[in-house]
């Protein structure tokens, strides 16, 4: 079964960090690109930022860039977006995905920063 399990989310006040994880299954992870990305209710799902196959290069949004840090662990088939300096506007929910041949969207987690 090909599956996508994202989780670490939470309510945290700006300024705070939360780790999030991709747990992945079903497919070699170890061949694909990944990405996370985010969504708001009702507004578009927004790219967040990208690794390559062993994590040798990172891309991020210019929104979180210097914030955020995407790193992924090939043994154990996961993907991370460690977040420091959160923001209200990094409210959403957060997804991961294989860059190129996506599969069905996890259920996401979902992160609120608020005071």
């Amino acid at each position: 079964q090909v599956q996508l399990v994202e989780s670490g989310g939470g309510l945290v006040q700006p300024g705070g960090s939360l780790r999030l994880s991709c747990a992945t299954s079903g497919f070699t992870f170890s061949d694909y690109d990944m990405d996370w990305y985010r969504q708001v209710l009702g507004k578009e799902r927004e790219f967040v930022a990208s690794i390559t196959l062993e994590g040798r290069s990172t891309y991020y949004a210019d929104s979180v860039k210097g914030r955020f840090t995407i790193s992924r662990d090939n043994p154990k088939s996961t993907l991370y977006l460690q977040m420091n300096s959160l923001k209200p506007e990094d409210t959403a929910v957060y997804y991961c995905n294989r860059r190129n041949f996506p599969i069905p969207w996890g259920q996401g987690t979902q992160v609120t920063v608020s005071s």
